[in-house]
């Protein structure tokens, strides 16, 4: 059995991947701030970008479990995670070139499909590394750098359209970030050529197959997929209702995205000491942004967009390191493609119905968003109190 390293070293690969992550989000996430306004400039329709929001990460999400399967059968976890960034990342700048909102369309899925390729084999090397330093520490130091990339991008972006008023040229200059991303991605491939020496397995998980808790907790993020409104149709609102100019809505962006960085820092290091009820408690009280960001109040959307981004630290943290407690080593990477497929098609059958709901009834849409995402609450107490079985 392979002794685990230091946690000294531990931390250093948790903080490369985290400069991984930062440049990686500066780079679509910014892209992400201005998508759904760019398709509404090339002509889409509500409808229309709810589905694209959904099914880029139907994609996103689904094509997860066969790229996890693949990680943990063959170990081949840098080869799989190199692979997925160069499609994730260089799709972005593309996007300076496309004429009409099919061809964006294509390219905002194609980032979407590179995410899912990389996913689960970095995640799985993470959650390595997090056995050392503890696990919602580790993926929330990791998911904060992730953010203070994801705060920067649209904040380039947000310049880039005050200045040269170019959605175009704010797609274009997104290329550094996303060499920066690729570069450090092979320095950490080069110092860590097998992340799996960074833990020991713990013998308490079953050898065989998931727990009871896994699956049940499977079924309550699924709720909260089908509940989280993307960004873009948000944005989409924004546009329409002349909530806020261009200009200020990377800035509202990069303000959640900030956000979610502190959530995830917080209720990470929350999560170590005080257990489940912190994913319940965040979970509940990010639900909450739905009604606050179709409001035509600046100040309560800017509240509910500060809730919106907490959620998503949450996701990106707490929600991973639960994982890593349920499942054991040589099953990880598998176990999050299968949490992120499920996620993915609920998420999905969302959007879609809410870009739907949007074009009909926004209180129908705040309705079902704000109730499918309090749906989850009992779950996660049956998954809290539920025995591994």
């Amino acid at each position: 059995m392979n002794s685990p390293i230091s946690k000294g070293s531990a931390i250093k690969f948790v903080i490369l991947l985290g400069f991984v992550s930062l440049f990686a989000d500066m780079t679509y996430e910014g892209a992400r701030s201005i998508s759904g306004q760019y398709l509404a400039i090339l002509g889409a329709t509500g409808t229309i970008v709810g589905v694209v929001a959904g099914l880029g990460e139907l994609i996103g999400y689904g094509f997860r479990l066969v790229s996890g399967y693949l990680s943990d059968r063959s170990g081949k976890y840098w080869l799989i995670t190199i692979i997925g960034y160069v499609l994730n990342l260089l799709a972005v700048p593309l996007l300076a070139l496309a004429g009409n909102w099919p061809l964006a369309a294509v390219l905002m899925v194609l980032e979407r499909f590179g995410k899912a390729i990389r996913s689960p084999s970095k995640d799985a090397m993470l959650s390595y590394a997090t056995k050392e330093v503890g696990r919602g520490w580790g993926f929330g130091l990791h998911e904060a750098m992730d953010q203070v990339g994801a705060i920067i991008g649209p904040l380039i972006v947000s310049c880039v359209l005050y200045y040269q008023g170019s959605y175009q040229m704010g797609f274009a200059i997104l290329l550094i970030p996303a060499l920066c991303a690729l570069s450090v991605l092979l320095c950490a491939r080069m110092l860590y050529p097998r992340p799996q020496d960074l833990e020991v397995e713990n013998p308490s998980l079953k050898a065989e197959g998931f727990s009871k808790k896994y699956w049940l907790y499977i079924a309550a993020l699924c709720c909260v997929a089908a509940g989280y409104i993307d960004f873009p149709l948000i944005a989409f609102h924004f546009k329409k209702a002349s909530v806020m100019s261009d200009a200020w809505m990377p800035i509202i962006f990069s303000i959640s995205m900030g956000a979610a960085g502190l959530a995830a820092l917080i209720f990470g290091r929350l999560y170590d000491t005080k257990g489940f009820v912190v994913l319940i408690f965040a979970t509940t009280l990010t639900a909450f942004f739905a009604p606050l960001v179709f409001m035509d109040d600046f100040y309560f959307v800017l509240v509910g967009m500060i809730l919106w981004g907490i959620g998503l630290g949450t996701q990106e943290s707490i929600m991973r390191a639960v994982v890593a407690n349920l499942v054991q080593m040589n099953k990880r990477g598998t176990a999050y493609g299968i949490l992120n497929i499920w996620f993915g098609v609920f998420w999905f059958l969302g959007s879609a119905l809410m870009g739907f709901l949007y074009d009909v009834s926004l209180i129908s849409l705040i309705i079902f968003s704000l109730g499918i995402q309090l749906a989850a609450i009992p779950i996660l107490f049956a998954v809290k109190n539920a025995k591994e079985t």
